[in-house]
């Protein structure tokens, strides 16, 4: 209990966190009443999703040091678990969710052991197949809906035991209200135990083994940490679109756009991830509708995407908030 309130404790942010914080907690609060459109709530719900994504994959790529490149397959395991029991038993989605996390964890220890036996590209390729492998067995599997996917029963709006509402402004406060469940999580992960060991492991993990580090079972637990915050947001994109197949919940592009948004914003920080959302899906969501309706031009997005991508990364390794940390010091 002691733990939990320390998590959650606004003091362990810095003055200028403190401030920052504030400021943009205002803003996401009254972001609905703006005067917005749906399309721009879509944007900034998704923001908030992959947010949560880049916070999980922090954990075991960021402060672990781990190029982690299947976390989609936790997002379908949350997704489908959603999705299935609402289908089959008709269970709320306040049951479902848990059960979808407590699914992805276990499965994240099951395949996590053997991974951990290997390292730096061999480790990335494991997770990419084991993700792969995963989304062509619910892709072939007719039970699943196989590659049609699966419609999730419609209730009467709203309702909040199924999480099904009209309006976006419902899922879009929902989802706020996970970001900052998450936010306050990290800030406590980064000066735990766990997360020291875990940036000792990544600087030199003879010295840390040396230390008595037990390299194997840190790692572990930082990759089922991350496989439960995608499991959380795989659950949210089940009811938030009412429809989910393996294309949209388990496809390699969408690991990949977890890893590049926390590797862009700032690999190993608090606010990386975040920074790197607010980037990269207003960018692609945008470009891509505007590109998308002129001939000619579609595919131009993900090349103005790659690019601004390498640009930012020959500049500074550690992305954006590294940059940003670069001028403070220069400032100061």
């Amino acid at each position: 209990m002691e733990k939990l309130k320390d998590a959650f404790d606004f003091r362990d942010f810095s003055r200028a966190e403190q401030i920052g914080l504030i400021i943009f907690s205002i803003f996401l609060f009254l972001f609905p009443w703006l005067g917005a459109g749906s399309f721009v709530k879509a944007v900034m719900i998704q923001f908030l999703l992959f947010s949560l994504f880049g916070m999980g994959w922090n954990t075991i790529g960021g402060y672990g040091g781990q190029v982690e490149l299947g976390k989609a397959q936790y997002v379908g395991i949350g997704a489908y678990t959603v999705a299935l029991t609402m289908v089959w038993w008709n269970i709320p989605f306040w049951v479902s969710m848990p059960i979808g996390i407590l699914l992805a964890v276990g499965y994240s220890f099951m395949i996590g052991y053997p991974l951990f036996r290997l390292k730096g590209h061999y480790f990335a390729i494991a997770t990419i197949c084991t993700s792969l492998v995963l989304q062509d067995i619910f892709a072939n599997w007719k039970l699943v809906g196989a590659a049609k996917g699966i419609e999730l029963p419609i209730h009467d709006h709203p309702d909040f035991l199924y999480m099904q509402f009209k309006s976006d402004t419902y899922y879009y406060y929902f989802i706020m209200v996970l970001f900052y469940v998450a936010l306050f999580y990290m800030n406590w992960f980064r000066r735990s135990k766990l997360g020291y060991q875990l940036r000792m492991i990544k600087d030199d993990e003879d010295a840390a083994e040396s230390l008595g580090i037990d390299i194997r079972w840190c790692k572990i637990k930082a990759y089922t940490i991350a496989s439960a915050f995608v499991a959380v947001g795989g659950g949210f994109m089940a009811v938030y679109n009412l429809y989910i197949d393996p294309a949209s919940v388990m496809d390699l592009d969408l690991s990949i756009k977890i890893a590049l948004m926390a590797m862009l914003g700032g690999a190993g920080s608090l606010w990386g991830p975040i920074i790197g959302a607010a980037f990269l899906v207003p960018l692609d969501r945008f470009l891509g509708s505007w590109l998308g309706g002129h001939k000619g031009l579609v595919g131009l997005d993900f090349m103005i995407y790659a690019m601004l991508i390498m640009v930012v990364s020959a500049y500074q390794p550690r992305g954006i908030w590294g940059i940003i940390e670069q001028f403070r010091r220069k400032g100061s």
